[in-house]
This record gives C-alpha cells, sequence and structure tokens, in this order.
C-alpha cells in the first residue's frame, strides 16, 4: 500500500509541474507567441510588455517543465515550444476554459456580437486552395510567416495593411487569417478590406488550429529577430 501511495504521488506530483508552469496568464501568452515561431527572450520581452528578467523567470518556469526546448545563435538563446503536443495542451486547456468559464464564453459571445459574418471554415478554405481560386493574406508579424503559414498566402503585416491595399486582387476572395482563435489581427483587417471595397473573409482560428489539424503548410525559414 505504502508502495501504490508513493507512486502515486510522485506520479501527481510530476504532472503538477506542468499544471503549475501553466498557471500565470504570461507564461500561456509566451507558449502562445512561440506557436507561431522561435523567438529569443528579447523580442519576447517586448511584445508582452515586460522586462527582459521578468520574460526570462517565466521562460525558465516553462523550461523547467519541460514545454520548451532551446538552440544557441551566436550570443543568444532561441527559444521554441518542445513539440506538438505542447500546443494541443494550450488549446486543450482553452477548451476547456471555454466550456466550464461563463467569463470565457461572455468574452466570446460579446467578441460575436461585434461581427461574425464573412467568416470561411478552415475546411472550406483549404478546398478553396486546392482550387487555386482565393487569395489568402497572413496578417502576421514576418516572422512568423517565414517560420510557417498557409500554402499560397501572402505576408501582408497588419500594420502594413493600410499602405499595401494596392497589392491585393479585386478581383478574387480574399480571405485573412492571423495567429489563432484570440487574435484579433484578422478581423480588424477584415474591417479595413471591406471598407475599402475588398470582397474579404477571414478563416475561423488561425495559424495554431490549422498547424494542429496538421493541415498542409508552407515554410521559408526560420528567423528570430
Amino acid at each position: 500500500m505504502d508502495t501504490h501511495r508513493s507512486f502515486k504521488d510522485r506520479a501527481y506530483g510530476e504532472f503538477a509541474r506542468v499544471g503549475q508552469a501553466l498557471a500565470h496568464p504570461k507564461r500561456l501568452e509566451v507558449l502562445d507567441l512561440l506557436a507561431q515561431g522561435p523567438r529569443h527572450v528579447d523580442a519576447l520581452a517586448e511584445e508582452m510588455g515586460l522586462s527582459v528578467a521578468s520574460a526570462s523567470q517565466h521562460i525558465q518556469v516553462l523550461r523547467h517543465a519541460k514545454l520548451l526546448e532551446s538552440t544557441r545563435d551566436g550570443t543568444r538563446t532561441i527559444y521554441r515550444l518542445a513539440d506538438k503536443g505542447v500546443l494541443r495542451l494550450l488549446l486543450a486547456l482553452r477548451s476547456v476554459a471555454e466550456t466550464r468559464l461563463a467569463e470565457v464564453d461572455q468574452l466570446n459571445r460579446e467578441r460575436t456580437e461585434a461581427g461574425e459574418a464573412g467568416v470561411f471554415s478552415r475546411e472550406i478554405l483549404q478546398r478553396r486552395i486546392d482550387e487555386g481560386d482565393v487569395c489568402v493574406v497572413d496578417v502576421r508579424p514576418p516572422l512568423e510567416y517565414h517560420h510557417g503559414h498557409l500554402p499560397g498566402a501572402v505576408s501582408v503585416p497588419f500594420e502594413q495593411l493600410p499602405d499595401r491595399l494596392e497589392e491585393l486582387p479585386r478581383d478574387r476572395d480574399i480571405v485573412v487569417y492571423c495567429r489563432g482563435a484570440y487574435c484579433l489581427w484578422a478581423e480588424e483587417a477584415l474591417d479595413l478590406l471591406r471598407q475599402h471595397g475588398f470582397k474579404a473573409s477571414r478563416v475561423a482560428g488561425g495559424w495554431e488550429e490549422w498547424w494542429d489539424e496538421e493541415r498542409p503548410v508552407a515554410n521559408t525559414e526560420e528567423v528570430h529577430t
């Protein structure tokens, strides 16, 4: 009996390491950003509005739980998700929160009320990509696009979109996407495109959901700056 209890205590203690590592909103944000592409600590800190020291502390907690891996690039350390299982853990956590927490449900209801028209399912978008009759626009930062993107997608980072509208076709459907279900760039890009007369939609979810579902992706090169 003591052996059985000792085994369970040790096993659940190890499981708890992962739970403890996830128990901070900024650490979830680190995982979300690294699902888009590898980064060094300075880039993570800048995007998250943290000091480098604070971002580094969160990274070390995630590394201790074996959720991140790292490589050296000259004098810098580049961090990435340990594997796709970490992304699936993050998406599963979101799914449970969406199902069980009224506060998350309310957030998403408010977002739906703000406008959900013109959303392509990922299944339909993949078919349209295969048929070649749609222009797919990735509005994430270039670093993330270069790490991986939807097949045939063109990179037009959201902050550049107002100045690059003339590059987009007016005789084809445009579908925009960004990081994932809780990124708002695609919705804001959709509003802008429609204001300028484009026939535009966005995809449900984004890069994270597409990648998780093992759909075709394109890669160019890894960029860490």
